[in-house]
C-alpha cells in the first residue's frame, strides 16, 4: 500500500519519493525507515488518501477545468432550487469571502449567475446557466469515471465503508 499513496510532502514527485527511500535503504541494509508511530494516526492516513484522491480527481476533471472546490459548488447549485451563496458556503464548509471569488470566476466563465432572492433582497439565488448545466452534466459524468476508480482500488464494500464511516464523523 505504500507505494499507492503517495506522501503529502512528496505527492507527485516519485522521483523524490525514489530517492528518500535510497537514502534510508543506505542507513540501514537491515532495516528500511518506517514511519513509526504515525502507522497509528488516523490524520496521516486520511491526508495521504486525500492527496492521492485530489490528484487523480483533478486531472480527471482537467479536461473541463473545474476543480474539486468548483465541482462542489456546481453541484450544490445545480442540485437545488436557487440556495443562497451563504447556504452553499455553509454546506460546504467554505469561507464566504473565498466562496464570493469561486462565484465571481463561475460567473466570468458563464457556468452562474446570481439572481436576487425572491425571499430575501439581501441575498441572492444562485443557478447555473444553460452553459453551466450542460458543463456540470459532463462534469458530473467525470467525476463519476474517477469514483469508479476508486472503488476498483478500494474494493465495492470498503468503499461503501470508508464513506459511511466520514459521512458519520464529526468533531
Amino acid at each position: 500500500m505504500a507505494e499507492r499513496w503517495l506522501s503529502p510532502r512528496t505527492a507527485g514527485n516519485r522521483a523524490a519519493s525514489g530517492a528518500r527511500r535510497t537514502t534510508a535503504a543506505r542507513r540501514s541494509d537491515h532495516e528500511p525507515a518506517g514511519l513509526g508511530v504515525l502507522e497509528n494516526h488516523l490524520g496521516y492516513f486520511l491526508r495521504r488518501a486525500q492527496i492521492a484522491v485530489f490528484q487523480d480527481f483533478i486531472r480527471t476533471l482537467a479536461e473541463i477545468d473545474i476543480g474539486p472546490a468548483q465541482y462542489s459548488v456546481l453541484t450544490v447549485i445545480g442540485s437545488n432550487r436557487g440556495p443562497s451563496q451563504a447556504e452553499v458556503a455553509d454546506l460546504l464548509g467554505i469561507e464566504r469571502a473565498r466562496l464570493v471569488r469561486m462565484l465571481d470566476r463561475l460567473e466570468r466563465r458563464g457556468l452562474t449567475i446570481r439572481q436576487p432572492s425572491s425571499t430575501d433582497r439581501r441575498s441572492h439565488a444562485l443557478q447555473l446557466t444553460p452553459h453551466g448545466q450542460k458543463l456540470f452534466k459532463r462534469a458530473k459524468a467525470l467525476a463519476a469515471t474517477h469514483e469508479a476508480r476508486l472503488i476498483g482500488r478500494l474494493g465495492a464494500a470498503h468503499h461503501k465503508l470508508l464513506l459511511k464511516a466520514l459521512h458519520d464523523f464529526e468533531l
